[in-house]
């Protein structure tokens, strides 16, 4: 099932850029992540903090305007901690993504840019971590729905006509969690995305 994944997200990749193959920069990025999940059931709980790493794509339309496809690894997913008899126990919900946006690209000025669009997001792992006073201890679940609908907006800047920095938000339309597996209010993935990148 992963592998079937990755191959969709790559033929997605793929297929956005052939059009205008001799115009088309690639390159290769990687930051760090601030997740949380948002829901009416979920109480004090907090931002998780994780990474993300992939390719993208940039296809001129013209000077000013482009396309930029993506294929991230993205790790997110939401803290919480609860006493209880006395004793803190504290958690972690692990939520590991094959994320594919797909953004418009508006230059404002010489190097800075807006970035905004849908993003297609297909659920590879997950887990919970637990910590407590009698030890640590991992299991994995299967609540998360298999695959998510968001979007991206956010900002770049190129230091050099390789080297660029991003700070992205990301937005979890579509329930994070399986309405089989979760019977309370709808669970949706928000977060920031830092980054840098190497054009080739």
């Amino acid at each position: 099932m992963k592998k079937s994944i990755l191959v969709l997200a790559m033929i997605v990749f793929s297929t956005s850029i052939v059009s205008a193959q001799e115009f088309v920069k690639f390159g290769a990025k990687g930051g760090v992540n601030f997740t949380n999940m948002t829901s009416d059931g979920f109480d004090d709980n907090s931002s998780r903090t994780g990474f993300h790493l992939g390719l993208l794509a940039e296809v001129p339309v013209s000077e000013r305007f482009s396309i930029q496809p993506e294929v991230l690894y993205s790790t997110q997913g939401t803290e919480a901690e609860a006493e209880f008899m006395g004793s803190t126990y504290s958690g972690e919900y692990n939520l590991d993504y094959i994320q594919v946006p797909v953004l418009a690209k508006i230059y404002l000025f010489r190097g800075l840019s807006l970035e905004a669009g849908p993003s297609f997001n297909f659920l590879v792992d997950e887990e919970v971590n637990v910590d407590t006073p009698a030890g640590e201890g991992s299991t994995d679940t299967d609540y998360g729905s298999t695959f998510e609908f968001g979007g991206a907006v956010g900002l770049s800047f190129n230091f050099t006509d390789q080297f660029f920095a991003s700070a992205r938000y990301t937005q979890g339309f579509t329930d994070a969690f399986d309405s089989d597996n979760w019977d309370d209010d709808a669970v949706k993935n928000n977060g920031f995305q830092l980054g840098v990148g190497f054009m080739f």
